[in-house]
């Protein structure tokens, strides 16, 4: 029997990063590689040949393989005590430590502590990121700031519970090697986090809970499932200790919520319904497909067009067939003391979309900042009521079709000029500020995070392909036209920020953004590239 060994490990510049790069916790990453890294790559392998047959069929389907699946009767394991109530989670990195400890605090049942899309992956963010969950799991977490503010953990309510988010299948970890190759993002995120809390966290009445991320396939959540069940038998926890919810953010993982929770049966806890993924999923699975599948401006797009209705109403009924939690997007609004009167339209508009939320069915929803905490509560309080969660409402008047879920056109055809320049501005600010190491990014009085980037580079490059005629100035989306657009929103960044940080940062990430929605191949990925141009990494 061969045996993975770490090659190469290089440390970050972090006082306190030997705690956390123990042999111990090495070796089962390791150990972690030797068994499923090899299948993962497998499967990174089939989402690019399932994507060329979806695409050349112009569809998808529910898979007729798995139909027993779908139309038996059977259920997930019952939710923890801690997890039985997730009516408010607080989204955010897991580093730097003040805003762990203002999302630990907030007010939130739940904290989704982001190793993954709201953080830029160097390494000096992720291994802190596990040394800031380590610290919460111990009661030990505390920052004091330049200025000598002291932030510590409250003692005089809950804190929220930590659902921890790992790095998607697809991305490396390049600063550890295994057998010669770059690790996986997720293999080496789960494999420290779950060593170095697992035990902590079940002493503390929780345990280890994940958001998966980024998953195409009930294989790739098959692979999760078997990553679990070694890690518990390895440290010895029960079988079923680990509990996951799967972000439904890929547009053939809605063919597949049913066999996704199946997999994951005795780990599951719940699926989650996105927009800014599922839309982008969307562009890159159909990108060869034709004018049927491009988008409407992003900003137009509501989660009230019927085709994400079809998609969130089929992972609400999915998951309480299945007696697993279904949860509900992010509101991503930052506050603006400055601007009380957009402040208050805003929160209006989130109460409005966490109402309808609550009364589909949904068992709790996302916010992106701690003072949106109460208006979410506020509203699954009134329908909830005492009771936890609403499982028990199985939404039996919902039938969904594969057509409903692939309506492209219902959601509207309005496409502008004046929106993509928008997507210009917001894709190079956010990849820039990502390249400097900060991957929650406030653009426009909101929290984005990598999916924003994503949608908005991908609706670009759609529009090229497809040659949209922009209906408020009647020009067609060509290169040369996009290259103009993309040079104007350069100028627009080179005055809002200082000179170093915009030759350091934003020369790159112009230049990244520029290869990507002008280049004639799709790039699946804008952080792989992206990955690569982190200074030091």
């Amino acid at each position: 029997m061969t045996t993975s060994t770490i090659e190469h490990v290089l440390p970050p510049a972090l006082e306190r990063a030997g705690e956390i790069l123990t042999d111990e916790a090495l070796a089962f990453v390791a150990e972690l590689h030797r068994r499923f890294a090899s299948r993962r790559e497998e499967l990174l392998g089939a989402r690019e040949d399932n994507r060329r047959a979806a695409a050349a069929s112009g569809t998808l389907d529910f898979l007729p393989e798995t139909k027993q699946i779908r139309e038996s009767e059977w259920t997930v394991a019952p939710a923890p005590p801690a997890l039985q109530d997730r009516r408010v989670e607080m989204t955010g990195p897991a580093a730097p430590a003040k805003m762990a400890i203002n999302a630990l605090n907030s007010g939130a049942k739940v904290w989704l502590a982001d190793l993954e899309d709201a953080s830029s992956p160097t390494w000096h963010n992720q291994v802190d990121g596990i040394l800031n969950l380590r610290d919460a799991a111990r009661g030990t977490l505390s920052f004091t700031s330049p200025e000598g503010k002291e932030y510590s953990l409250r003692q005089d309510a809950p804190l929220a519970v930590v659902v921890a988010r790992p790095r998607g299948w697809h991305l490396p970890e390049h600063n550890v090697t295994v057998d010669g190759k770059p690790a996986s993002g997720s293999l080496v995120d789960f494999g420290l986090h779950f060593f170095h809390t697992a035990r902590q966290l079940l002493a503390n009445g929780h345990g280890p809970y994940y958001y998966l991320p980024k998953m195409e396939s009930h294989l790739e959540a098959r692979l999760w499932n078997d990553v679990f069940t070694f890690a518990e038998e390895h440290l010895g926890i029960e079988h079923g200790t680990i509990r996951a919810t799967v972000l439904i953010e890929t547009i053939p993982a809605a063919f597949q919520m049913d066999e996704i929770l199946w997999e994951l049966r005795d780990h599951a806890s719940g699926l989650n319904a996105g927009r800014w993924d599922y839309l982008f999923s969307i562009i890159k699975y159909f990108r060869d497909a034709g004018e049927k599948f491009v988008l409407a401006d992003r900003s137009t797009i509501t989660m009230t067009a019927p085709l994400m209705r079809a998609y969130t109403e089929l992972l609400v009924k999915t998951c309480h067939r299945r007696g697993a939690f279904a949860m509900g997007g992010m509101a991503a609004f930052i506050p603006n003391r400055r601007e009380p009167e957009v402040t208050e339209a805003a929160f209006a508009k989130v109460r409005a979309d966490k109402t309808r939320e609550a009364e589909d069915g949904f068992d709790g929803s996302w916010v992106a900042h701690p003072d949106l905490v109460a208006t979410c509560r506020e509203v699954f309080d009134a329908v909830l009521g005492e009771k936890p969660n609403q499982v028990d409402r199985l939404r039996e008047d919902v039938q969904v079709t594969p057509e409903q879920l692939l309506d492209v056109p219902s959601a509207g055809a309005v496409r502008t000029q004046k929106e993509l320049a928008l997507n210009l501005y917001v894709a190079i600010r956010y990849t820039a500020v990502w390249l400097s190491g900060n991957g929650a990014v406030a653009i426009h009085n909101l929290m984005e995070d990598a999916a924003t980037a994503e949608i908005s580079r991908s609706q670009v490059w759609q529009q090229i392909r497809n040659g949209v005629v922009y209906e408020d100035t009647g020009a067609t989306a060509t290169r040369e036209l996009v290259a103009e657009e993309l040079e104007r929103q350069k100028e627009v960044l080179r005055g809002e920020v200082d000179a170093q940080s915009f030759e350091k940062h934003f020369e790159p990430a112009a230049r990244l953004i520029a290869d990507l929605v002008l280049g004639e191949e799709y790039v699946d990925f804008l952080t792989l590239p992206a990955y690569d141009l982190i200074e030091g990494r």
